[in-house]
């Protein structure tokens, strides 16, 4: 014997013989169709959509279809499938990771990752890490990778060969991570943090270097200086002699310096046998 209510209401109905009882009881079977129709959809969904720079992964029974929803509406089979939302815009990871260089020294780096999702491939993501795919994948890889370039490089190349190690680490993390469905869009290096004994060596060795080449500026100075004073000597020695190979040629020499020096003013001339300021006939000879 039926239990259910349907069960009950139509045999109560047929047991009251009313008129047009074969009426109600197909009604009352619609009915119960329609109010379980309204249950399924109100408690399973079927009718979503998956929103703009989403996709959606298809599940039927918990396991992966293979289909990857595009943004829009979708509809789904209650109970059977489910509509995992997937985000595929350009996120961005930032770590901390510490690493040892070259030279072995400790560096402590803060690095940032732009990264987005391969479209067509999110299902596989999905169904070989799960959703989780920054902590299992991300992460790790940034770690590892900040650690494998450091150790090329000394501690001072990190500093003075920045953008060459954040381009290696951007072409290792390129490698590890599209073969996993994940694009690399951009990477940084926000800073470089060492040991107070390494920066105070940094700081010694930049002093020594400024103060060298303070004295190696100096030093300079002073040779040009140098170099400046024999080059005067030698011109005022080639200037005399110049001047004393005129006066043995042209003894006349003496008198035009007089005169070139002449303030106008006759010498005032005491006794015999003075000497005249200029030897008139000897000049007038010479002409």
């Amino acid at each position: 014997m039926r239990n259910d209510p349907l069960s009950s209401a139509s045999d109560w109905i047929n047991e009251q013989k009313f008129p047009g009882a074969a009426q109600i009881k197909k009604y009352a079977i619609i009915a119960g169709i329609i109010f379980l129709l309204l249950v399924v959809i109100l408690v399973g969904s079927p009718i979503g959509t998956v929103g703009a720079g989403e996709r959606g992964i298809q599940l039927r029974f918990d396991a992966v279809t293979g289909t990857v929803l595009d943004e829009g509406l979708y509809f789904r089979w209650p109970l059977v499938e489910r509509i995992i939302k997937v985000d595929i815009k350009i996120q961005k990871e930032q770590v901390d990771a510490t690493a040892a260089s070259k030279d072995l020294q400790t560096v402590s780096s803060n690095v940032a990752l732009n990264y987005h999702l391969k479209a067509d491939q999110v299902a596989t993501v999905y169904q070989e890490v799960g959703i989780d795919y920054k902590s299992r994948i991300i992460d790790p890889t940034l770690q590892e990778s900040v650690k494998a370039v450091s150790a090329k490089f000394t501690a001072e190349e990190l500093i003075t060969r920045r953008e060459s190690v954040r381009d290696e680490i951007k072409v290792l993390l390129h490698a590890k991570l599209d073969q996993r469905g994940i694009v690399v869009d951009e990477f940084n290096i926000v800073n470089f943090g060492f040991s107070t004994a390494f920066n105070s060596a940094i700081e010694a060795k930049v002093t020594a270097e400024q103060s060298a080449l303070a004295a190696k500026n100096k030093l300079e100075q002073i040779k040009f200086e140098a170099d400046q004073r024999i080059a005067e000597a030698l011109g005022k020695a080639e200037a005399m002699r110049v001047e004393s190979n005129a006066l043995r040629t042209n003894p006349m020499i003496l008198e035009l310096r007089a005169l070139e020096k002449w303030d106008g003013v006759l010498p005032q001339v005491t006794g015999a046998g003075g000497t005249p300021f200029i030897n008139i006939q000897r000049s007038a000879a010479a002409r």
